[in-house]
């Protein structure tokens, strides 16, 4: 076998360090032949979008297979703006979860002008998970989002002071600025202010792409985190411009550069607990993906932590995996760590050309290809 495995009995403890031999669980490779399999406590998605009606019955299932948890977006059509709406939804979602799965969404309210300090306390009463912050026009149905920070500083001080998350798309809308640059400016002109002005506020960036949002995350502290997604730490734009235009890899933020996909890499791999898995896995028909004005998103849920094993091999890290994708989102939202476990087994796996979604199809990330990596529950 290509690891050797030790454990102190005597420390409850499930993290993985390979130097403090005395205290916790060690893996220590014995020679230089590549990792076959291993354990890792079962997942949780940070950032989803299932969408609603006649999909659900897809895209509930393609999470539910992995994620124990997961947190679901608010910007359906008309979006999710009052806790009465969430606790809908997360009906409606529960009731598409196939036989025998275990799955639970996380809700969340989607942030307006008009939202009030009441809905807000409502919402951390009702146990919802966060607020999340579309800057109108920033992203798939966000025309109903927040036209002037400053005009909801106020609710952001009751979501301080009832310690309820605030989820953020961070991208400047402005015409001026390059669609590349957009998370950059939004860092600089809306981030630094709101960390300033609310420093108690526990912020979630979410699907950073770019080494200054790597940097922004690093350097704000332990009330900030960022969701990084596996398509982000696996293609750059190159893949969706270079040959011809490839509307499955249009996505919002769009791909970055190549510098900034090695940034994402290395802060995902790093063991920093600010950097947690959130998939950002949106899909559309394909109908609305092929069209004259395409809708932004990859599918990415069906082969998800399959994705982000490639990834962390690719750079060696494949024992970093389970902190990203088990333990530092529990961390930093205060929710106790999954107990099931699941187990990652080098092996090919072909990806579905498409899947039925409602009337129509969506085609998942990769589409036609192969994954490296299969992934079982254990004791499902």
């Amino acid at each position: 076998l290509p690891w050797t495995v030790y454990w102190d009995e005597s420390v409850p403890s499930r993290k993985i360090n390979l130097r403090q031999t005395d205290r916790f669980f060690i893996m220590q490779r014995t020679h230089d032949a590549p990792l076959q399999d291993m354990n890792l406590i079962r997942p949780d998605d940070w950032h989803l979008h299932l969408r609603d009606g006649a999909a659900l019955a897809t895209t509930v299932a393609a999470s539910a297979r992995i994620f124990r948890r997961a947190v679901v977006m608010p910007n359906l059509n008309p979006p999710v703006v009052m806790v009465k709406q969430a606790l809908e939804y997360r009906r409606r979602i529960l009731a598409a979860l196939p036989a025998g799965e275990t799955f639970e969404p996380l809700m969340t309210l989607y942030l307006t002008e008009e939202m009030s300090p009441e809905e807000i306390r409502k919402a951390k009463n009702a146990g919802l998970i966060g607020i999340k912050l579309y800057p109108a026009g920033a992203t798939t149905h966000s025309d109903a989002g927040v036209q002037s920070l400053k005009a909801v500083y106020p609710l952001l001080e009751t979501m301080q002071e009832v310690d309820l998350p605030l989820l953020i798309h961070g991208e400047v809308v402005d015409p001026e600025v390059d669609v590349f640059d957009r998370e950059v400016v939004f860092i600089e002109r809306e981030l630094h202010p709101i960390v300033r002005h609310f420093p108690n506020l526990r912020v979630v960036l979410e699907h950073i792409t770019t080494s200054d949002g790597v940097d922004f995350v690093r350097e704000a502290g332990p009330k900030v985190a960022a969701t990084i997604t596996a398509h982000h730490l696996l293609v750059n734009r190159n893949s969706m411009l270079v040959g011809g235009i490839r509307p499955d890899y249009y996505c919002l933020p769009v791909l970055k550069r190549e510098k900034d996909r090695q940034s994402l890499l290395n802060a995902a791999t790093s063991g920093d607990t600010s950097f947690f898995l959130g998939t950002d896995s949106a899909p559309h028909p394909r109908t609305a993906k092929y069209a004259a004005c395409g809708c932004a998103g990859m599918y990415t849920a069906p082969h998800a932590l399959e994705l982000y094993a490639e990834a962390f091999d690719s750079v060696g890290h494949l024992d970093r995996l389970e902190a990203f994708a088990s333990l530092n989102g529990p961390g930093f939202y205060g929710l106790p760590i999954n107990t099931e476990q699941v187990s990652l087994q080098r092996q090919q796996v072909e990806i579905d050309h498409h899947e039925p979604f409602g009337q129509d199809v969506v085609t998942p990330f990769r589409a036609g290809g192969t994954t490296e990596w299969k992934v079982i529950r254990i004791g499902k």
